[in-house]
C-alpha cells in the first residue's frame, strides 16, 4: 500500500481542538462596538432626517395655508372693492352719500391693503383682515340699498315726468285748440260787430249865408253833400264807432283834403284805400241809430260822385250822386 497522508478507511479518526487567544476576542469585541456605534449614528441620521422632513413639511403646510388664506382674503377684498367701483361708477347720484362714509372707506382699505401685502402676515392679521372686509362689504350693502332706493325713486320721477308730459301736451294741445277757437271765434265777434247800414240817401244843398237850406242837382249851387242812412248791430257793444267816407269825384279822383282830416284806411278785402273824411258816432247795441254826414266843398263838378262808406274795415253802404249843369235860370 503506497504511503499516503489522508487516513486510510480502515485506521480511527482524532479529534482536533481549536484553542482561542485573548487577541482575537478584544479584536471582536471592538468590532461589536465600531458596529452598534455605526448603527446608532444611522439611526440618530434617520431620526433626525425624518424629524426635519417632518418641520420642513409642517413649515410647508402652514405656509401653503397661511398662502391659501391671504390669497382668500385677496379674493374677497378684490370683490368688495368691484363691487364698490361698479356702484360707484354706475350711479353718479351717489357722489354726495360715498363723500360722506369716504373717510370710513379710506380707512378700512387703507388698513386691508396693509395687510393682504404683507406677505408674512400672521393669521391674526389676516382674520383681522376678514371682519374689516365684512365691514366694507356692509357698507357697500348699504350704499346698494340706497342705489336700488334712489333708482326707485327716480323710476317714479321718470313716470311722473312722462305723465306730467303727455299731460302737458294735452293742455297744449288743448289751449291751443281754446286758443284758435278763441281767435276765430274773436274773428267771428269782429266781423259779426260790423254794422250795417241802410237807407241810404245822398243829397245836394245848397246852404245859404242866412242857414237857409234848399235841396238842389245844380252843380254851380251845390255847397254840401249831405250823406244819411241808418245803421245797426246786436252784437257790436255800445261806445264811439268811426265811419270812414269815400267821396269819388266826376274825374274819377278820391276828394283828398288835408282840411277834411283825408287819410288812409285799411280795408278788408280791398287793401288800403284812401278816405275823404272820417266821422264818429256814439253807438248803442241793438239799435238802429240814423247817421247823417256832410260833406262841404266849394265847386262841385258837373257829374255822377260815388259815395262810399266803411265801419270796421267793410264797406257798409255806397251811393251815387249826379248833378247837373245849370241852365240860365237854373
Amino acid at each position: 500500500m503506497a504511503d499516503t497522508n489522508y487516513p486510510s478507511a480502515n485506521e480511527p479518526q482524532k479529534t482536533t481542538t481549536v484553542r482561542t487567544t485573548p487577541n482575537n476576542n478584544v479584536k471582536n469585541i471592538v468590532i461589536g462596538v465600531l458596529a452598534a456605534g455605526l448603527l446608532g449614528t444611522w439611526a440618530y441620521f434617520l431620526k433626525t432626517k425624518n424629524e426635519s422632513d417632518t418641520k420642513i413639511a409642517t413649515t410647508q403646510t402652514q405656509a401653503n395655508q397661511a398662502m391659501s388664506t391671504r390669497d382668500s382674503v385677496q379674493i374677497l377684498y378684490n370683490d368688495a372693492l368691484t363691487r364698490l367701483d361698479t356702484l360707484t361708477g354706475n350711479n353718479n347720484n351717489l357722489e354726495g352719500q360715498i363723500s360722506q362714509s369716504q373717510g370710513e372707506i379710506a380707512k378700512l382699505r387703507s388698513e386691508i391693503d396693509r395687510i393682504v401685502k404683507n406677505r408674512n402676515a400672521s393669521q391674526s392679521e389676516l382674520r383681522r383682515a376678514r371682519g374689516l372686509i365684512a365691514t366694507l362689504n356692509g357698507k357697500i350693502a348699504n350704499l346698494e340699498a340706497e342705489v336700488a332706493r334712489l333708482n326707485g325713486e327716480n323710476q317714479e320721477l321718470a313716470s311722473n315726468n312722462e305723465q306730467l308730459t303727455q299731460e302737458r301736451s294735452v293742455l297744449q294741445a288743448n289751449l291751443q285748440t281754446t286758443t284758435s277757437e278763441k281767435e276765430e271765434l274773436a274773428k267771428t265777434v269782429d266781423v259779426a260787430s260790423t254794422f250795417s247800414a241802410s237807407n241810404i240817401a245822398i243829397k245836394p244843398i245848397d246852404e245859404r249865408r242866412n242857414g237857409k237850406e234848399k235841396e238842389t242837382t245844380t252843380a254851380r249851387r251845390v255847397n254840401k253833400l249831405v250823406i244819411s242812412f241808418d245803421v245797426e248791430n246786436r252784437v257790436a257793444r255800445s261806445g264811439p264807432a268811426d265811419l270812414y267816407v269815400i267821396v269819388t269825384n266826376p274825374d274819377g279822383q278820391v276828394i283828398n283834403d288835408p282840411n277834411l282830416g283825408s287819410g288812409t284806411l285799411t280795408t278788408r278785402t280791398e287793401g288800403d284805400r284812401p278816405f275823404t273824411f272820417k266821422s264818429s258816432i256814439d253807438y248803442e247795441q241793438g239799435t238802429r241809430k240814423p247817421v247823417s254826414v256832410p260833406l262841404r266843398q266849394e265847386n262841385f263838378k258837373t257829374g255822377d260822385y260815388k259815395i262810399e262808406v266803411y265801419q270796421n274795415g267793410f264797406k257798409i253802404a255806397e251811393g251815387i250822386r249826379s248833378l247837373k249843369k245849370g241852365g240860365i235860370f237854373g
